[in-house]
């Protein structure tokens, strides 16, 4: 650490001045002079007798852990009063006439020694299943969590619908640190329970407090920030935490269910701060996703089920992960306080109970997907720029179910398939001609729709 004095004071009053009103600062810190850092003792400069007294009653607790956290733990404090012909020493404590030095304690009795990082433990990496709809957030949150604070990915900025992983990939990223940092201060917090400890630092008269605790930390998580809409204070708070966390090289990761544009009733400045490092949507499983989850958690728990079974219910529950495992758990229960095997009337029925199937909800990467399975052909091949025969047929039909099942436009079908919509409105003319005499493409056309779930 720098002996200089200059420079470790000029560390404090930037710590202060995150801390404290613009006002505040102002008035009884930024005319202070440090004059000597000596065998742990630091001499500050004062104006007057005046602005000992009300550091002393006012802000000695912050003050005392800023200096702590900068000087070290040993430091003592003398004030020195300018006068107009020179100045005079007078303890830190300016109740006694001596010169008694004071080794700065805090005068906060909730400080607790143990760290409470409130993560979930039961969410890991191992148990995230990776797959299309989040290669891009998973790859970033490895990088993070190989090295907190130092790649370019801060903040990360995950976002997606509900039940699709959000929560479990931060918490991933934040046990791993835990776990492969000593000392490491990871803390997971909603957006809700951020609201409610502010308004209570509020109410309590102790903001610096909770602006010191949050400014320790070195990995945050904040679970669902759009609830920081319309609040204010609570935004302006946050804005200080994120500012200092970011520029101290912590890592900041926050989840939302929409993107940082979408975000109504929140401060431009925290918004352009969101877009920082990397944004990155997680979306709802695609068909081999669900495939992937099903596959994981039966083998975890020791399931049998049949191939088509498991095709039912990665067919039928699509909206998220939170459905698919909610579904295996209920067929466990059911199995093992019946002491029955898992069949097909089971299993439509507890799906029947827990999502709606009918009118069903398609996505166009699963018809693509169940296409190119069945003709046996690479999902690349779709958007080719190829005239193959294989490929061109399997293209057709994935316009034509996508039309048939979808709201899509010509246009957005177009651009699942990377061909302009005159070449959709072509192909499906051609399609829907081919099958009224073409009895093994409507044979290809049936199956795939049973794959779908039809």
């Amino acid at each position: 650490m720098t002996n200089d004095v200059n420079i470790l004071w000029a560390d404090c009053q930037q710590i202060l001045r995150d801390n404290l009103s613009q006002s505040a600062y102002q008035t009884w810190f930024a005319p202070i002079v440090a004059l000597q850092w000596e065998n742990d003792l630091l001499v500050l400069q004062v104006k007057s007798q005046f602005v000992v007294d009300y550091i002393e009653d006012n802000y000695l607790d912050i003050l005392s852990r800023v200096l702590r956290k900068v000087f070290g733990a040993k430091v003592q404090l003398e004030y020195r009063i300018l006068m107009a012909g020179g100045s005079i020493d007078i303890p830190s404590d300016s109740a006694k006439q001596t010169t008694v030095r004071r080794t700065l304690e805090s005068s906060n009795p909730t400080v607790v020694e143990e760290w409470e990082s409130q993560l979930n433990l039961q969410y890991t990496f191992d148990n995230f299943v990776k797959g299309e709809p989040n290669k891009l957030a998973r790859a970033a949150g490895v990088e993070i969590a190989k090295q907190p604070g130092k790649t370019i990915f801060n903040p990360l900025f995950l976002f997606g619908g509900s039940g699709v992983g959000k929560t479990h990939l931060a918490n991933a990223i934040g046990n791993y640190v835990a776990q492969h940092f000593d000392n490491a201060r990871v803390l997971y917090v909603t957006a809700n329970t951020f609201k409610l400890q502010f308004q209570d630092a509020v109410n309590h008269n102790r903001v610096p407090d909770f602006l010191m605790f949050y400014q320790s930390v070195d990995v945050l998580i904040v679970d669902d920030i759009q609830y920081f809409s319309d609040l204010k204070g609570t935004q302006d708070t946050f804005f200080q935490i994120f500012n200092y966390l970011q520029q101290s090289h912590k890592q900041l990761i926050l989840t939302s269910d929409r993107s940082p544009m979408e975000l109504r009733g929140v401060q431009e400045r925290l918004l352009s701060r969101f877009k920082w490092g990397l944004a990155a949507e997680i979306t709802r499983p695609d068909y081999q996703l669900r495939k992937d989850i099903l596959a994981f958690h039966i083998k975890k728990n020791g399931i049998k089920l049949s191939d088509e079974i498991i095709d039912y219910i990665a067919n039928n529950v699509t909206d998220n992960v939170r459905d698919l495992e909610g579904v295996l758990a209920s067929l466990l229960a059911y199995s093992t306080l019946t002491d029955s095997a898992i069949d097909m009337a089971l299993t439509q029925k507890v799906v029947g109970r827990l999502v709606e199937l009918n009118p069903r909800t398609y996505v166009p990467s699963d018809i693509i997907t169940a296409v190119c399975q069945h003709l046996n052909i690479p999902e690349k091949a779709i958007s080719a720029r190829t005239r193959q025969r294989d490929a061109v047929r399997a293209r057709s039909i994935v316009m034509y179910l996508i039309k048939k099942y979808t709201e899509s436009s010509l246009a957005e079908i177009g651009a699942y398939v990377h061909r302009d919509h005159a070449t959709v409105a072509y192909s499906l003319n051609a399609i829907t001609n081919h099958m009224s005499y073409d009895a093994v493409l409507r044979q290809d056309v049936a199956m795939i729709e049973r794959a779908l779930g039809r």
